[in-house]
C-alpha cells in the first residue's frame, strides 16, 4: 500500500534528471505508472476476501496518526487512477509533442505528484490523512493548470486555487474538528463515526460543513473553479476530471457520508443534500446544452455527472450507494475518453467548437468512435459501463422510493443524451465545409490512448466482475 504511494512521488527523481533526454523521461513515465498500477492491484485479492491492511506512519496528536487503510471504495478508486495514469502518460506523450508545449519534464513531474497523492486520499484511514493529501493533490496539479503561464492561465489557477483552498480552509478543515471535538477520532471505521453525539439540524449542518468544505466534488455554487481549469492542457482537463482531481472529491465525499454519518443516518439528514445533487445535475447539463466550446461542454457535463454520485450516496439504500461507486468508476473512464478526443480534434483539426465538428468524423473515424461510445457511457445506453452504474442508483431510488430523485435522475439522462448526441451526429452524418483543409487522426499516441480508454467502457460492461464486488462490498453488513 505505502509503495502505491511511494512510486509516483520517488519517479520525480528520473523524470527530473531525464530532463534533456525525452524518450527516457517518458519511459520512466509509463514504468512508474505500470508499477504503480501492479502494487495497486496486488491488494485486489486480499480486499475482496475481506482483509483491510492497514498502516500508521506516525501520530500527529494524541489519537490522530498519518495513516493507510484499504477498504473496497478506497481499492475501486485507486485502480482508477493508478489505471488511467497508464494510457494519460500515453496520451500526454502524443499531445504535447504534437502541439509542441514547453516544460514538459515539469508536466510530467506534477503529473506523478498528483498521482501519488490521489493514491492518498485513496489509502486514508482518517480525516486527517484525506485532509492532509486532498490539500497536497490541489498544490500539485495547481502548476499543471497553469501549465502555459499566460494571463488566461494565471487567471484560472487563480480561480482553480482560490476555490479549493478556500472550501477546504472555511468549511472542511471546521467540520474534522467538530467531528474530533465530537467523538474523540477521525478514523473511518464501519457504521458512522458520530452515532449517538449529533443528530437532527446539528447533523444536517456538520454534513453541510463537509459538502461545500469537498470543493472538489463541484456542488454548485462552488463549481466555478471546475470550468476555470480548462485553461490547461488536455492531458490535465482529462486529469482533472477523470483520474484524480473531481474523483478525489466524490469519492471523498461518498466516504464521510458512509462512515462519519453511515447508511443508518436518518434521512432528513441528508434529505437537503439530495436536493442541492438534483440542482447541480439539471443545471449543469442545461449550461452544457448551451455551450459551444468543446471543453465547456464536457466541464458541465462532469459537474452534472458528479451530482449523480453525491445524490445517489445520499439516498442511503445499499443499491444506490453501490451505484455511486460504480459510477465513479464508469464516469471517470467514459470522460477521460471525451478528453481524449477533444484534445485529438484540437491537435489534428484545431477545432475547439462544438459548431465546427461538421463531418469530422470521416476524417478522424477511430476518434470519433471512441467519442461515440464515451457518451453511450455517460447517458446510460449499452453496451456501456454508465447502464451498470445508472442502473443500481435508479433502481436504488426506487427500493427507497425516492420518486423526486428517480425524476431528475431520467431528466438529466435525456439531458446528457441533449448535449452530447448532438455532437456525434455532427461528426458522422453531416457534411465537412466546402474547402476545409485536410487532415487525419491525431499522432498514434493520442488514438491509441483513447482506444483503450474508449475500451474500458465496454469491457466494464461486459465483465462488471471487479468493480461490482468492491461496490458491493461497500454496502454489505
Amino acid at each position: 500500500m505505502l509503495w502505491a504511494i511511494v512510486i509516483p512521488a520517488l519517479a520525480v527523481v528520473p523524470i527530473a534528471a531525464l530532463r534533456r533526454r525525452p524518450n527516457l523521461r517518458e519511459a520512466a513515465t509509463i514504468v512508474a505508472a505500470v508499477a504503480t498500477f501492479a502494487v495497486t492491484l496486488s491488494l485486489l485479492t486480499a480486499v475482496l476476501d475481506g482483509a483491510r491492511p492497514r498502516v500508521a506512519l506516525f501520530e500527529v496528536f494524541d489519537g490522530a496518526p498519518l495513516a493507510f487503510a484499504v477498504e473496497p471504495l478506497g481499492m475501486l478508486f485507486a485502480l482508477i487512477a493508478s489505471g488511467l495514469w497508464i494510457v494519460s502518460s500515453v496520451y500526454s506523450i502524443g499531445y504535447l509533442r504534437a502541439n509542441g508545449e514547453s516544460r514538459q519534464t515539469r508536466f510530467f513531474a506534477c503529473f506523478a505528484i498528483a498521482i501519488a497523492a490521489t493514491l492518498g486520499v485513496a489509502f486514508a484511514a482518517n480525516l486527517l490523512t484525506l485532509f492532509v493529501f486532498y490539500e497536497a493533490l490541489t498544490l500539485a496539479t495547481y502548476p499543471l493548470v497553469t501549465h502555459h503561464g499566460d494571463d488566461e492561465a494565471r487567471c484560472g489557477g487563480r480561480v482553480y486555487l482560490g476555490v479549493l483552498m478556500s472550501t477546504s480552509t472555511i468549511f472542511l478543515l471546521p467540520a474534522i474538528v467538530a467531528t474530533w471535538l465530537l467523538t474523540g477520532t477521525l478514523e473511518f471505521t464501519a457504521g458512522r463515526i458520530i452515532d449517538g453525539q449529533i443528530s437532527g439540524a446539528g447533523a444536517a449542518g456538520l454534513l453541510a460543513l463537509f459538502a461545500f468544505g469537498i470543493g472538489k466534488a463541484a456542488l454548485m455554487p462552488f463549481h466555478r473553479w471546475l470550468p476555470a481549469a480548462m485553461v490547461a492542457p488536455t492531458p490535465v482537463s482529462a486529469l482533472l476530471h477523470a483520474v484524480a482531481v473531481v474523483k478525489a472529491g466524490v469519492f471523498s465525499l461518498v466516504k464521510v457520508i458512509v462512515y462519519v454519518f453511515g447508511l443508518a443516518s436518518a434521512p432528513d439528514t441528508l434529505a437537503w443534500l439530495v436536493w442541492l445533487a438534483g440542482f447541480t445535475i439539471i443545471a449543469a447539463s442545461l449550461i452544457a446544452l448551451a455551450a459551444d466550446n468543446l471543453k465547456r461542454r464536457l466541464a458541465y457535463s462532469t459537474i452534472s455527472q458528479l451530482s449523480y454520485v453525491v445524490m445517489a450516496a445520499c439516498l442511503l439504500t445499499p443499491a444506490a450507494v453501490a451505484g455511486s461507486a460504480l459510477h465513479i468508476a464508469a464516469h471517470a473512464v467514459g470522460k477521460i475518453t471525451l478528453f481524449f478526443a477533444a484534445g485529438a480534434i484540437y491537435t489534428a483539426a484545431h477545432k475547439t467548437r462544438v459548431s465546427e465538428l461538421d463531418g469530422i468524423g470521416r476524417r478522424m473515424p477511430w476518434t470519433m468512435a471512441a467519442f461515440a461510445l464515451a457518451a453511450l457511457s455517460l447517458i446510460g445506453l449499452p453496451p456501456t459501463a454508465g447502464l451498470l452504474s445508472k442502473w443500481y442508483i435508479m433502481s436504488g431510488a426506487f427500493e427507497g422510493g425516492h420518486w423526486t430523485a428517480l425524476l431528475v435522475l431520467a431528466t438529466g439522462t435525456l439531458l446528457s443524451a441533449a448535449y452530447l448526441l448532438p455532437i456525434v451526429h455532427r461528426a458522422f452524418l453531416r457534411d465537412p465545409p466546402a474547402g476545409q483543409p485536410a487532415h487525419g487522426e491525431a499522432p498514434w499516441p493520442m488514438v491509441a490512448a483513447l482506444c483503450a480508454s474508449a475500451g474500458l467502457t465496454v469491457s466494464m460492461f461486459f465483465f462488471p466482475d471487479v468493480p461490482l464486488a468492491l461496490a458491493r462490498a461497500l454496502v454489505a453488513p
